[in-house]
C-alpha cells in the first residue's frame, strides 16, 4: 500500500471522530423532557403547598370564611411561644417519640440479626415481620385501645394475675404516652428490621471471615463488622422515625374514644399533629395551623442540623 492510499483510507476515520461535536437539539432535550413530569408534580404538590402554607401563616384566617383574611404578620408565630398547649404538645411529641423510636430501632436490629440467620421458613418470618406495617392504622389502634382497656383490657388482667393494681392507660399522664408509643413500636419494628436485613446483605462476607480468623466472636463481629456496615441504614431509619414522631397523628387520635384531637382529658398525649388538627379543623384557625405546620418543619430542620453539627464536631475532634 502506497503512502497516498493509506492517507486516503484514514480520512473517513478522522472525519468520523470530528463529526459528533454537536448533538441535535432534540437529543439534548430528551433527558430533560423525561424528568420534567416529576419536577412538575413536585412543584404542584410539594413546593406550592409549602409556599401557600407559609403565606397563609401570616394571616388570621377562619376555615368557614377563607376569603376574609386579615394580615397578622408574625403574630401567629409569636403566639406559639406563649401557648402552653403548644409546649405541652411538643413535650408529648418528644417523649412519645423517644419511647417509640429508641426501643423500636434496637428491636429491629435484633430481629434483623435473627432473620439473617439460616432458618427454615425465613420467607414466612420476613413476611410476618412486615405484616404490622401493612395493617391499617385505625384497625391497629382500635385493637390496642381494647388491649389497654381499664376494666376489661388484657394488660390489666395480666397485671392482676401477678398481683399488681390496674393502670388507667388512657388517662394516666405517663401510661397513656407509653400505650401510644407501643402502637408505633408494634407497627414499625418489622419495617425497620427488613431495612436492616437488606443492609446486612451488602456487608462483604470477607470481613466476617477475616474477623473470625482473628478470633472475634459472634458479638464482636456484630459490633465491629455489622454495625459499621449499617451506618447508612441506621441514619435513614433514625431520620424517618424522627419525622414520623413529629407527624404522629392517627394513633393518638383514635386511641381513646371521645378524646378526639384533645389527646385525652388533660391533653396528656396530645402531639403536635393532633394540636395542628385541633387548631385548623376544630377551632377553625387556619392561620395558626399553618404557622404550627411551619414551626414543626423548622423544628425538624433545626434537629437535623444540630445532629449534623455534633457529628461534624466529633469528626474534627477525632482528627
Amino acid at each position: 500500500m502506497t503512502e497516498e492510499t493509506a492517507r486516503r483510507a484514514l480520512v473517513p476515520v478522522a472525519a468520523e471522530r470530528v463529526r459528533p461535536r454537536g448533538r441535535p437539539l432534540r437529543s439534548r432535550a430528551a433527558p430533560y423532557a423525561l424528568v420534567a413530569p416529576f419536577f412538575l408534580l413536585f412543584a404542584a404538590f410539594g413546593l406550592f403547598p409549602l409556599a401557600a402554607t407559609a403565606w397563609l401563616s401570616f394571616f388570621r384566617v377562619d376555615l368557614t370564611a377563607p376569603e376574609a383574611r386579615q394580615w397578622a404578620g408574625a403574630h401567629n408565630y409569636a403566639r406559639l411561644l406563649g401557648d402552653e398547649f403548644f409546649w405541652n404538645a411538643l413535650s408529648n411529641t418528644v417523649l412519645i417519640g423517644l419511647l417509640a423510636t429508641v426501643p423500636q430501632l434496637l428491636l429491629a436490629l435484633g430481629v434483623a440479626h435473627l432473620l439473617a440467620a439460616r432458618l427454615r421458613g425465613r420467607l414466612f418470618f420476613r413476611v410476618a415481620a412486615l405484616a404490622p406495617y401493612a395493617t391499617s392504622v385505625a384497625a391497629a389502634t382500635l385493637v390496642f385501645a381494647l388491649f389497654y382497656g381499664r376494666d376489661q383490657g388484657m394488660v390489666n388482667w395480666a397485671l392482676g394475675v401477678v398481683g399488681l393494681s390496674p393502670v388507667d392507660w388512657q388517662n394516666g399522664p405517663w401510661a397513656s404516652k407509653f400505650a401510644v408509643a407501643s402502637i408505633v413500636l408494634w407497627r414499625w419494628t418489622g419495617y425497620n428490621a427488613l431495612i436492616y436485613l437488606a443492609a446486612m446483605g451488602t456487608v462483604p462476607p470477607e470481613l466476617y471471615e477475616a474477623a473470625a480468623l482473628d478470633g472475634a466472636g459472634r458479638w464482636r463481629r456484630f459490633w465491629h463488622v455489622t454495625l459499621p456496615g449499617l451506618r447508612p441504614a441506621l441514619a435513614f431509619t433514625g431520620a424517618v422515625s424522627a419525622i414520623g414522631a413529629v407527624q404522629l397523628f392517627g394513633e393518638p387520635l383514635l386511641f381513646s374514644s371521645g378524646a378526639g384531637a384533645s389527646g385525652g382529658a388533660d391533653h396528656q398525649y396530645q402531639t403536635l399533629g393532633l394540636y395542628l388538627y385541633e387548631q385548623g379543623w376544630v377551632n377553625l384557625h387556619l392561620g395558626r395551623a399553618a404557622a404550627l405546620a411551619w414551626a414543626m418543619l423548622l423544628l425538624l430542620v433545626a434537629g437535623f442540623g444540630l445532629v449534623r453539627l455534633v457529628r461534624g464536631g466529633r469528626g474534627r475532634g477525632a482528627r
